[in-house]
């Protein structure tokens, strides 16, 4: 059975689950490919039969949260992952045939796919589910076993998910820990085979520090400041129309959210009436605003509220995206747009995650891209234009983990294309084959025959043959 570790245990508990997981990998250490495709298939049904569970306790655990943010940021991509892997995974475990090369002939070359053993991974508390069950998908497809550190502010989801994995895979191949800082500290510090982390990038930094002891390889998806360009081309309708929902799903709780707009200066009054315009007919007022998540809890709601203080003070000016005010008593925050911005705010310092968006004023498209060539490589870049020749240079001149032509956060969904940061938004990816290679070994094997060309290299050195073959390779 999955297991649930409270505050109050010792690193020793940690350790003794991974030690079984250990020995347990030990005993099996080739899954085959119908192995694999059995727990998959067994995780699929586990989660949607749960499914209704996870929307409701999603809704319990933020005091609101859509049913479709739920179905359509968790529930969809965790199923349609399980799906493409499925199909997949046999092809991607098969042994690879390389060339050996005229110098090592006569000899086959080939790389063989191995699990690495056991995976660590950190969940945030933002999307629980995809953010749990992508990376376990990843690492079951690879063979391995996993232990999972849920976010100690996602309680009732925890329980649900917990439940859904103990239907399917005992303690020794997936073992789920809840606790607060201090058991996910703990919990970096084990000596797994690799490690993954989604969060934030101070965070990310602790966890990298706390990797390296062991020498354990890390995956660290972290965020950072994503921008959206509109360019000069772009109508502002229309680019509001493609970045409003990415900045308001999950109350714009999301790692790859539009952080600022970069806008020319002229459309900024357009485009902050043409925001509330849209974000009214999305999401209405307060009291019918359903379909709209609120903040997680009140250290995130006091933490966005100090920062837009912080930004007034400073000289910024704040436009809510709706009429209704900011309730502290449901933790509701519609969008808030912020202008006037200095780069001494906090708020454009750090990653926002959440609903509020800075809008930074630009004469020309190359002012634009040295205001984010400045700056720490975002997770997500995002393009508002039309013009192929403004997105080839939008895309050649800056650096991010990946880049929305016209749309925003969904080339997360992308399953046959890697998802990761650069920089401080991460390192290492996943998802579809990535996310196989990611949590497998690709071991090179060489092997000879009876024929050993290897000794016509042995001392003593300096015969005939040597030369020749000196002659013939160093040109």
């Amino acid at each position: 059975m999955s297991t649930s570790i409270e505050r109050q245990n010792t690193p020793l508990s940690l350790t003794s689950i991974l030690q079984n997981q250990r020995d347990a990998y030990q005993l099996a250490p080739a899954p085959t490919a119908n192995d694999r495709i059995t727990l998959l298939k067994a995780l699929k049904a586990s989660i949607l039969e749960q499914q209704d569970a996870i929307i409701a306790a999603l809704n319990k655990d933020y005091g609101q949260r859509p049913a479709n943010d739920t179905l359509i940021g968790d529930i969809l991509p965790s199923v349609m992952n399980i799906n493409y892997t499925i199909k997949r995974v046999k092809k991607w475990m098969k042994t690879q045939r390389r060339s050996a090369g005229l110098l090592l002939s006569p000899a086959t070359v080939k790389v063989q796919y191995q699990p690495l053993g056991v995976i660590g991974i950190v969940v945030p508390w933002n999307f629980p589910l995809m953010l749990s069950i992508g990376p376990l998908v990843s690492a079951i497809a690879a063979g391995n076993r996993a232990m999972i550190k849920m976010s100690e502010f996602t309680p009732h989801t925890n329980k649900v998910i917990i439940t859904l994995l103990n239907t399917v895979f005992t303690q020794e191949q997936v073992a789920v820990i809840e606790g607060e800082a201090d058991v996910a500290a703990q919990f970096t510090q084990l000596p797994f085979d690799h490690l993954i982390f989604t969060g934030s990038t101070t965070v990310g930094r602790h966890v990298m520090r706390a990797a390296a002891e062991n020498l354990t390889p890390v995956t660290l998806e972290l965020g950072g400041k994503s921008p959206v360009v509109v360019a000069p081309d772009m109508e502002v309708s229309t680019a509001v129309e493609r970045l409003i929902y990415g900045k308001c799903l999950n109350a714009g709780q999301i790692c790859v959210a539009p952080d600022y707009v970069l806008c020319p200066s002229e459309k900024i009054p357009q485009f902050i009436s043409e925001y509330q315009r849209q974000f009214k007919k999305l999401y209405g007022n307060e009291q019918t605003r359903n379909d709209y998540a609120n903040i997680i809890n009140d250290a995130q709601l006091n933490r966005l509220n100090s920062w837009l203080d912080d930004a007034k003070e400073k000289g910024a000016t704040v436009v809510s995206a709706s009429d209704a005010s900011i309730s502290s008593d449901s933790r509701n925050m519609p969008t808030q747009l912020v202008t006037n911005t200095t780069d001494d705010m906090l708020l454009m310092q750090s990653e926002i995650f959440g609903p509020i968006l800075p809008i930074v004023g630009y004469q020309s498209l190359d002012e634009a891209i040295s205001y984010i060539n400045q700056r720490p490589r975002p997770l997500a870049l995002y393009i508002m234009s039309f013009d192929k020749s403004t997105q080839r240079t939008l895309l050649s001149q800056t650096h991010s983990g990946g880049v929305g032509i016209n749309e925003t956060i969904f080339q997360v969904a992308a399953e046959d294309a890697p998802f990761g940061g650069i920089g401080p938004s991460g390192m290492g990816h996943y998802h579809g084959k990535e996310g196989f290679l990611t949590f497998s070994k690709a071991k090179t094997v060489l092997a000879r025959g009876r024929l050993n060309t290897g000794k016509l290299v042995h001392p003593p050195y300096g015969n005939m043959i040597q030369k020749m073959i000196l002659k013939i390779f160093l040109r």
